[in-house]
């Protein structure tokens, strides 16, 4: 018996990174010698003291709670060093009930909309995006309107570009700096901004920080929270997946406006048990040391950054190095005519290299690509000659 699936689901487009994966798969069962550069996931080993601390933990017989639900014994020092790191690295104070500890940023945000979201509200999101904005959006029925970000507006969001209708229907709107795909950049004015808009039209504003930890030339990114007032209608989505090399250890916080995040809180009281104890003890530990760790990883991408940028620039196709993040995000050459996934299958064709397609994220997405820079100095090297080969060729 084939079961139907449910609207909802039906809803949904195909998963970029799920396509990917596929496509990696079939070219390499095939037998070609294929290298990715599309997904962002950190390559080299999350650092010594927060391995070292989770080994402790999870070892602690004197902790009688170490195995069980998290939900049931969550860590306190988890909590208070989120409120630790935001005060040391943003100025911002947070109380006890803007603070909730998640299972990294992607599962948040969909619990997120579950708590706030009701059939037929509408969202509004950024175009090039991360796709799980309209993902969560559509698993609660709500409709989705997007917003294009321009190169020549540098890839900020114009809350001037939202019409008056949206505005009024609108619940939350979604923004995200350091950006991913765009790897754009915003400061502490744009942020005061998005306060007035969303304050001006009773929306929430959520801002994903997933990328704030990754900066590189002096830059430090902004917290949405430095603002006056900015937990009055802001919640920030912060992870330690990408700043820590943390990915698959699923652990961040939303932070922010008290109400919001007890709807999230609410949502994952019935729908999850927390994290592992252990996982929670190291998550602080990686934030009380963050000044120290996140130098030493950032060094890598800087170097990673250079070494793509320079070897694009070589092949006659210059990109602007970005400020933070762990990608590039170059203009498609222009004898493929704007055309990203024209690109992407000449890389792949011809000199066995996965780039995303910027069309991947949306139709404003369209003329970009995106190359991740979490791969092993030789892979980027040898997939960089091979760029650069396809561009003389």
């Amino acid at each position: 018996m084939e079961i139907a699936l449910a609207d909802r689901v039906g809803k949904l487009p195909p998963y970029l990174f799920a396509a990917l994966r596929k496509k990696i798969a079939d070219k390499r069962a095939a037998g070609a010698d294929v290298i990715t550069l599309g997904i962002g996931d950190p390559d080299f080993p999350t650092p010594d003291p927060i391995i070292d601390e989770l080994c402790r933990s999870v070892r602690d017989a004197a902790d009688i709670n170490r195995h069980r639900y998290g939900c049931d014994a969550p860590v306190p020092d988890f909590a208070q060093e989120i409120k630790s790191f935001y005060k040391r690295r943003y100025g911002v104070t947070l109380a006890d009930d803007q603070v909730a500890p998640t299972m990294g940023s992607k599962d948040a945000i969909v619990k997120f909309c579950m708590g706030i979201l009701n059939p037929g509200d509408v969202g509004i999101a950024p175009l090039p995006g991360y796709p799980t904005y309209n993902i969560g959006h559509t698993f609660c029925s709500a409709c989705t309107y997007y917003v294009p970000l321009h190169k020549e507006k540098k890839f900020l969001l114009d809350f001037d570009e939202i019409p008056s209708e949206v505005r009024q229907a609108a619940k939350i709107l979604w923004i995200n700096y350091p950006n991913n795909p765009t790897t754009a950049t915003a400061d502490l004015d744009f942020f005061k901004r998005a306060i007035e808009f969303g304050r001006e039209n009773n929306i929430l504003i959520a801002h994903d920080s997933a990328y704030s930890e990754n900066s590189f030339d002096g830059y430090k990114a902004p917290s949405i929270l430095e603002v006056d007032g900015a937990t009055d209608v802001a919640v920030e989505f912060f992870s330690l997946s990408k700043g820590f090399n943390m990915t698959g250890w699923r652990c961040g916080c939303v932070v922010g406006n008290a109400s919001a995040v007890k709807a999230l809180k609410l949502v994952k009281d019935n729908v999850d048990n927390g994290t592992l104890r252990a996982v929670q003890f190291a998550a602080a530990k990686a934030l009380s040391l963050a000044e120290e760790l996140t130098p030493k990883i950032n060094e890598v991408y800087k170097r990673r950054r250079d070494m793509v940028c320079d070897a694009l620039a070589a092949a006659g196709w210059p990109v602007e190095k970005p400020k933070a993040t762990i990608y590039v995000w170059a203009p498609v050459p222009e004898k493929y005519k704007g055309s990203s996934l024209a690109f992407a299958e000449d890389l792949l064709e011809k000199a066995g290299v996965v780039i995303t397609p910027g069309r991947g994220y949306g139709a404003t997405g369209e003329g970009f690509y995106r190359i991740s820079l979490t791969y092993p100095d030789d892979v980027l090297k040898t997939a960089m000659e091979r760029i650069v080969a396809l561009g003389k060729s």
